[in-house]
């Protein structure tokens, strides 16, 4: 099946779940950012941030509380007037910027007391007359018919500097965030208590304010507001200094305390204060109204303020980081997407907090929730998509001939009625089929008869056979799992290309380049350690869509090749040579023999025509002899060692008896079983015999000893021909066992033969399993011992 097609299809089913995603997503943050806030969770979120705003406390405003002692040392609530006006003069001599009365004073006090001075509202007027930067309160209240303005007596407010009205505005949770700066009715203004303060401080005169008229109320009824700002609270409640009233009406506090300074009185006892929870009242409970008048003021001296951002700030302020969480989602991973949509969560806050650090408050609540819903709907979105597509490949594999034999099924996908169910069994059916590919290529691989390793394209070893570990192991590598195939060919000698073209140096990395691969297709002939020839070759791993993917890398033993190769050479050597020598005499002979004048008797030309033949048969004989001896069909049976070596030194008692040279064979009495081919193990014997006849001189005697031993933990029958004849050096020794090989001995006559005859005795006892070894002195003879193993008794 083509698959190149997947990749485009998955791609194009990701893209446009995540454009469906990216519109619905985008209009859902747009549309709850145009609501400016989302109600209680902005709320909380507002409250949490202005809760960390802990700015030191102005100097220049100072409270005057009716608190619990003010009260337990004057009587009970309300107090006289007369009392309040010597507070007033009290205060008045410590040239304060600006008093605040918040005492309601909207009724007579004849009418409100039993025992009361007719003179204490005189009184109060006169001292607010006489202290001329004193404000008094409005009250808004209802009526039963709307919302009307309670002022204070007409005799108190045309003596007072200004009045303010002391509303404030209560969100749907009951919290005071925010004022009014202005307020009126019928066209009638009056500034918030905190900025009538500020006017009187500055000497300003308030009855000359004029206040726009507002066309549309924003209050109840008639009542008209504006100019809103939200308290940007410095503190929690007793952020301000304060002091106790009646300290104050004593005197026990200095006038220098008050001088040039904002000063607020109102209660702030329990039971009687105005108070109301605020975003910094906390667990502190409901911060007085005066409290809350004097963050207002403070505000308004410092200049700062809370601003609610327009709709369309708030709705682009809580697209952006869904836009860019969305762009996340499509260009990185699932867990850096899930990273991005945290810190962008974590960014949005923080936008959100220094935006109210600066006066603007930009509601981050839409973003929020769009955020927490994104990733869980992208997540189901991509899984939802990955199981279809999934669901999908495996039905279409499941249907796709199979390359192994397995069980054949009676059930059908088309006779189950569940999709969750075809595609569970689909599943299954593909993980057991891969499993099982995973399987016969690992047999396979297995079976291969070369060292064989699979790589990354980096060169990374993934797969090894059995052969390839067993290699490796016996260079000292135990596992090569995840080693770099580079680090596993440096321990080769310098590889050679099998291309004699090739003569630029070579480097192993060329080896899995597929810039080189038609160069290097015969593969590199190198040698390790050991002296073993190698054939190392690569070949290119590709996918299903032709794309590289990694290097399949086989080391060939060649050895065996390499010396078929070099006994070839050799055996052309030797028929070029030593087989053509005699035959060419021969020639020659003839040649001469038709002339007259070189003609040679006719006694000596046979007797010569009889010396080439006989080298020529001996010749062919030791090579046809050897050649037996390097098959595989050996024709085993067990005789006893001293049998077959008094049947060699009957082979070769003519050759002694020229020489005047006795063959004496010695030994422990007893039998000594082998397991052996006779004939060739006889021969073998014979080559030994008679080598050691034809290198000793004459008169002289050749010991044969017969012993047993153990070696390597086993019995072995060994035995010695030791001669008395020239010796061999040690240069000669080395080469002892090579074909084609002569050992001459300085002053000594040339024995005649093509250096096969040991060769043949070494080929002979190896293949039994035995082993041969030389030991010799010039001039004091040579030793040849040889051990076979011994047949053991049943």
């Amino acid at each position: 099946m083509d698959t190149r097609w997947l990749s485009p299809f998955v791609r194009r089913l990701a893209l446009r779940e995540w454009m469906v995603l990216f519109v619905g997503l985008l209009l859902m943050a747009a549309t709850l950012g145009w609501q400016n806030g989302l109600g209680r969770l902005d709320q909380s979120i507002y409250d949490f941030f202005l809760s960390f705003n802990d700015e030191q406390a102005r100097d220049d405003i100072i409270i005057v509380a009716i608190d619990d002692y003010s009260l337990s040392q004057l009587g009970r609530w309300p107090w006289r007037r007369n009392i309040h006006a010597d507070l007033l003069k009290r205060l008045n001599h410590a040239n304060p910027r600006a008093i605040g009365l918040d005492v309601i004073l909207s009724e007579a006090e004849s009418s409100n007391r039993a025992n009361h001075n007719e003179g204490d509202d005189a009184k109060l007027s006169t001292a607010l007359k006489q202290n001329d930067r004193t404000v008094l309160p409005v009250v808004m209240s209802s009526v039963g018919h709307g919302l009307t303005a309670n002022m204070p007596i007409p005799e108190l407010a045309q003596a007072a500097h200004a009045l303010g009205h002391i509303d404030l505005e209560h969100d749907s949770d009951g919290v005071v965030r925010s004022v009014f700066l202005r307020e009126g009715q019928d066209n009638r203004w009056w500034p918030h208590f905190a900025a009538a303060l500020l006017a009187t401080g500055n000497r300003e005169d308030m009855s000359a304010t004029k206040f726009p008229q507002i066309e549309h109320p924003d209050g109840p009824d008639d009542w008209q507001r504006g100019d809103q700002i939200h308290i940007p609270f410095q503190g929690g409640i007793g952020h301000f200094q304060s002091v106790p009233y009646v300290s104050v009406l004593r005197g026990e506090v200095p006038d220098e305390f008050f001088t040039d300074k904002y000063v607020l009185v109102g209660a702030t006892a329990l039971g009687m204060a105005d108070s109301y929870p605020t975003p910094v009242s906390g667990s502190s409970g409901a911060m007085p109204g005066i409290e809350i008048n004097a963050h207002v003021l403070a505000s308004l001296l410092n200049g700062k303020r809370i601003m609610i951002a327009p709709q369309w700030k708030n709705a682009l302020f809580n697209i952006m980081p869904v836009l860019m969480v969305l762009l996340g989602y499509l260009l990185l991973s699932p867990r850096m997407s899930l990273l991005a949509t945290g810190g962008w969560l974590v960014m949005t806050l923080i936008g959100s907090y220094i935006g109210l650090s600066m006066g603007v408050w930009l509601a981050p609540s839409a973003a929020i929730i769009v955020l927490i819903l994104s990733y869980p709907l992208w997540s189901w979105r991509r899984l939802e998509a990955a199981i279809t597509y999934l669901g999908q490949e495996f039905i279409r594999l499941d249907q796709e001939p199979h390359l192994l034999p397995e069980e054949t099924s009676t059930v059908r996908f088309d006779d189950m009625a569940d999709v969750l169910e075809q595609r569970i069994t689909a599943m299954e059916r593909a993980a057991r089929r891969v499993r099982d590919l995973r399987q016969f290529v690992s047999d396979s691989l297995d079976s291969l008869p070369d060292a064989t390793l699979i790589t990354t394209v980096e060169g990374r070893v993934l797969l090894v056979n059995k052969h390839a570990a067993d290699y490796y192991r016996t260079v000292g590598f135990d596992d090569v799992s995840g080693m770099c195939i580079y680090h596993l060919l440096l321990h080769l000698n310098t590889p050679q290309p099998l291309r004699q073209t090739i003569n630029t140096p070579f480097e192993w990395a060329e080896l899995l380049d597929i810039k080189y691969t038609e160069t290097f297709a015969d593969g590199i002939s190198i040698q390790d350690h050991k002296g073993r020839d190698l054939l190392v070759k690569s070949g290119p791993c590709y996918s299903a869509a032709n794309q590289l993917i990694g290097w399949i890398v086989n080391i060939i033993d060649i050895s065996t090749i390499r010396a078929a190769e070099r006994s070839r050479d050799e055996t052309l050597r030797f028929l070029s040579h030593d087989m053509r020598a005699p035959q060419a005499s021969i020639l020659a002979l003839l040649e001469l023999q038709s002339e007259e004048s070189s003609a040679l008797p006719l006694q000596e030309l046979f007797a010569r025509i009889e010396k080439a033949s006989r080298k020529t048969l001996g010749l062919a004989d030791n090579f046809v002899q050897l050649a037996r001896a390097e098959s595989h069909e050996y024709r085993l049976e067990e005789v006893d060692f001293h049998d077959l070596l008094f049947d060699a030194a009957d082979e070769i008692w003519s050759l002694a008896k020229s020489k005047h040279i006795v063959v004496q064979v010695e030994g422990a009495d007893g039998d000594y079983p082998v397991h052996v081919d006779r004939t060739l193990m006889t021969r073998a014997l014979t080559n030994l015999l008679s080598n050691a006849i034809n290198y000793s001189p004459e008169h002289t005697n050749i010991v044969c000893t017969v012993w047993a031993e153990i070696r390597n933990d086993h019995l072995h029958v060994v035995c010695s021909i030791r001669d008395h004849g020239y010796g061999i050096s040690p240069a000669d020794q080395v080469k002892l066992f090579r074909r084609f090989q002569h050992v001459e001995t300085p002053g000594r006559t040339r024995h005649d033969g093509v250096g096969l005859g040991l060769v043949f005795v070494k080929t002979v006892v190896e293949r039994h399993q035995g082993a041969i070894e030389c030991t010799s002195q010039i001039g004091e003879g040579t030793t040849f011992t040889l051990a076979l193993p011994c047949c053991q008794p049943d």
